[in-house]
């Protein structure tokens, strides 16, 4: 851990800088006026020349002042503060409140038969999916894939912000599931860069395997652009001569409790910070406003008695006076220090987006924070009063979510008239597109000419191109009379994720053959 915060605080340096460096200019003036008050404070006027040194003592009042703290002291270092302040240190970027905050990741899973070892209980390959449902847990909202590989390499899950939705895949990975033995970590690693390559922030490849191949090992240190983390599924004690050769990659080895899934999490976050930091697109976030903190509280000073300094109050009511008049709030404490949009900002990042949404007033941020708080209806109507590509993107995801694939593709393609490179939004409008064609294509492939009725808990998609009957997904059995369209059976096939899986990986392994 102490190896992590120093990283931490190192990148913190390196990045520091000022954004108003002029400011500092104002500290000369300050440490002026404090030295030209205090040496009159201090300096002693009773005449000493032929006094002898014990009637000089007796008669010399306040003698020590020059050691005490003097009203002239806090009001410099005021003033020093709000100076510093004003000069706008930085050392971290605004993170963009409509991505993720915390970095895409790729989690790729070894998947061989020296997985199904016991020694870890009940297997490593269990363990480790045990621990990778941890981290999910706690990178609640992160954007995640999975890659598993063995003798062949597969993409089991595109990025998604859904943990459950990664769940029952994570589930049926098992060695009988993989078409071909062995174990190619190198392959595994370009899928994982590919990922990734298309995501609009940097991320990390998280590995979780028992053994590496040296030639695996030599490619894993040679991957340059993407922040590798290996979890090692061994006992304590025990070695393997691939993970050793590591030189640029951390090795967590797993352990009883969450120590190790909380390490890697620090890891990930590290090289987030590490990979935003050198990112120009993003602005840098002033943190001036942490100094009028102290500030504030040390003015409190100044309401004893005999220590307030007439200038000094002079200045601080014309400041008061000069101030442009608020908008009187009694919300709360934080209403002190934050506006409306900073304490949304901080609900947003700690995942309460119904709060976020109540607090933000910056139409953009409301209507993010509806369609992460899954109210889609509602932030399809606020961002229909912007016009901007971002506010016709995030509608275009709301409508997909709220199952309006035309409208998606109709907010897609007005993002792209807006910002033709526009991340995402040519690959979002063709995803959407497809759905479109595929539920039109099953309503004429299901267009019996019988109508069978739609119940209370059937899903009805939208026909505005009038292509065979309406696709329904009847929730509840109907009878052994009804007529089951096309999405209705597939609903009722009782088939495993790992036949799926089997079956999938058997084709793409086919195709990649020679």
């Amino acid at each position: 851990m102490s190896d992590l915060f120093l990283t931490d605080l190192m990148l913190s340096i390196e990045a520091f800088h000022l954004l108003r460096p002029l400011w500092l200019l104002l500290l000369v003036p300050v440490a002026g006026l404090w030295w030209l008050n205090r040496r009159a404070a201090t300096r002693i006027s009773l005449p000493v020349d032929g006094l002898a040194p014990h009637l000089r003592a007796a008669l010399t009042l306040g003698g020590q002042s020059r050691n005490r703290i003097l009203p002239i002291d806090t009001v410099a270092l005021v003033l020093m503060l709000v100076t510093i302040g004003a000069s706008g240190p930085v050392w971290t970027r605004q993170v963009d409140p409509f991505l993720a905050q915390t970095g895409p990741l790729v989690v790729v899973l070894k998947v061989t038969p020296s997985m199904t070892g016991t020694d870890i209980a009940p297997t490593r390959l269990e363990r480790a999916q045990y621990k990778i449902r941890d981290l999910l847990d706690l990178r609640a909202g992160a954007r995640t894939a999975l890659v598993a590989y063995a003798g062949s390499a597969h993409r089991v899950l595109p990025f998604t912000e859904d943990a459950q939705v990664m769940v029952p895949y994570l589930d049926g990975l098992a060695p009988e599931v993989m078409p071909q033995a062995g174990a190619n970590a190198t392959k595994a690693l370009q899928i994982a860069s590919d990922l990734l390559a298309a995501e609009e922030t940097p991320g990390g490849i998280l590995f979780v395997l028992d053994s590496l191949d040296l030639q695996d090992a030599r490619a894993l240190n040679a991957a340059a652009g993407n922040a590798i983390t290996v979890m090692a599924m061994l006992p304590e004690g025990q070695a393997d001569r691939g993970l050793d050769q590591l030189r640029n990659v951390p090795v967590v080895r797993v352990s009883a409790d969450n120590a190790d899934v909380a390490r890697i999490d620090r890891i990930l976050n590290v090289d987030y910070r590490r990979a935003l930091l050198e990112n120009d697109n993003q602005p840098w976030e002033d943190r001036g406003w942490w100094l009028a903190v102290p500030a504030a509280l040390l003015c409190l000073i100044w309401y004893r008695q005999g220590w307030t300094m007439r200038w000094a109050a002079i200045l601080l009511g014309l400041g008061l006076t000069l101030a442009p008049p608020g908008v009187a709030r009694a919300d709360g404490i934080a209403d002190w220090f934050l506006t409306p949009d900073q304490q949304g900002w901080r609900a947003y990042q700690n995942n309460d987006f119904f709060r976020a949404a109540e607090l933000f007033q910056d139409p953009m941020w409301q209507g993010h924070a509806l369609y992460r708080s899954g109210q889609y209806v509602e932030a399809i109507e606020l961002l229909l009063r912007q016009e901007t590509p971002e506010a016709s993107f995030t509608q275009g995801l709301a409508h997909i979510k709220n199952r309006q694939y035309r409208d998606g593709v109709r907010a897609f393609e007005t993002t792209l008239q807006r910002d033709p490179d526009f991340p995402g939004a040519a690959q979002n409008l063709k995803v959407a597109q497809e759905i479109v064609e595929y539920i039109e294509a099953a309503r004429e492939a299901s267009d019996t000419g019988e109508e069978t009725g739609i119940g209370a808990d059937d899903v009805v998609y939208d026909n505005e191109a009038n292509r065979g009957a309406d696709t329904e997904t009847d929730r509840q059995p109907r009878g052994d009379e009804a007529i089951l369209t096309t999405e209705q059976w597939m609903n009722t096939v009782d088939t495993r994720t790992s036949d799926f899986l089997r079956l999938r990986f058997q084709i793409e392994a086919a195709r990649s053959s020679p």
